[in-house]
């Protein structure tokens, strides 16, 4: 379990989070939602260890962590621009991370995890000869192999589209499910993290709104900020989808 206690941080004199209160279960999917600025991505970094608390503890089944270095916490995070090596094929950027500890996974897992991603085909390509969503998957199976205590997502699907959306998300789900894996995941996106994720945890001006299941954050949302929130980023998004087929139909009928 995962545990956040009177976590706090300032930058510049300015309050980024605000007595963060938490608790992540073992294999929990949770989502990080918010706007812009509201301190997501720093939370983020504390977890990890990217970046040092202010006041308040942190800790992983509980040890006090706060104070541990990110090289030692056993968490580990997929980026949002995937940062793959352009001068390694693919099944050389998966493995990458076993150069210097070759113990951790097997010949054996590391083909069943590439089976799991559906990436035995791409193994010999070049990064630049993949797609968003092959670049993803490839970037979770390099995290994987490495088989992290807590697996960290910034904004993974929001480069992605359609169908091809949906297969990572699945694929997250089933990555969760198969490892027991603790997933913490941030986006800006509410149809992501309410169609993703065990539990939601929506922040605002660096304090938490509301942390509960989908289901009862859709039903009944805390307060006036989560529901104009939730239901303003949802029109934004159903606005896009019908500009953009208003675009191609127009391009059809030309």
């Amino acid at each position: 379990m995962l545990k956040l206690e009177n976590v706090k941080k300032t930058y510049d004199g300015k309050d980024i989070l605000k007595d963060i209160n938490l608790e992540i279960g073992n294999g929990e999917i949770v989502s990080i939602l918010g706007p812009s600025g509201c301190g997501k991505t720093t939370l983020l970094n504390l977890i990890l260890g990217i970046t040092e608390i202010d006041s308040g503890k942190i800790c992983f089944d509980g040890t006090d962590i706060t104070e541990v270095p990110m090289e030692k916490r056993g968490f580990n995070i997929v980026f949002q621009d995937y940062a793959l090596f352009p001068n390694l094929n693919v099944y050389q950027n998966i493995t990458y991370g076993l150069r210097n500890k070759p113990d951790i996974s097997t010949k054996e897992e590391v083909e069943d995890l590439i089976s799991l991603l559906g990436l035995e085909e791409h193994l010999e390509k070049k990064v630049e000869q993949l797609s968003g969503g092959q670049k993803q998957r490839v970037a979770l199976a390099r995290t994987m192999v490495m088989k992290p205590k807590i697996l960290l997502l910034d904004e993974p699907l929001s480069a992605l589209d359609g169908v091809i959306k949906e297969s990572i998300k699945d694929r997250i789900k089933t990555i969760a499910k198969e490892y027991h894996l603790t997933t913490i995941i941030v986006t800006h996106d509410p149809e992501e993290a309410l169609t993703l994720s065990d539990r939601v945890m929506i922040l605002n001006e660096g304090g938490i709104s509301q942390f509960a299941k989908p289901e009862e954050i859709i039903q009944n949302p805390k307060n006036n900020f989560i529901k104009k929130f939730i239901l303003n980023q949802l029109e934004i998004k159903r606005n896009n989808i019908y500009a953009l087929f208003q675009s191609e139909l127009k391009e059809q009928v030309s």
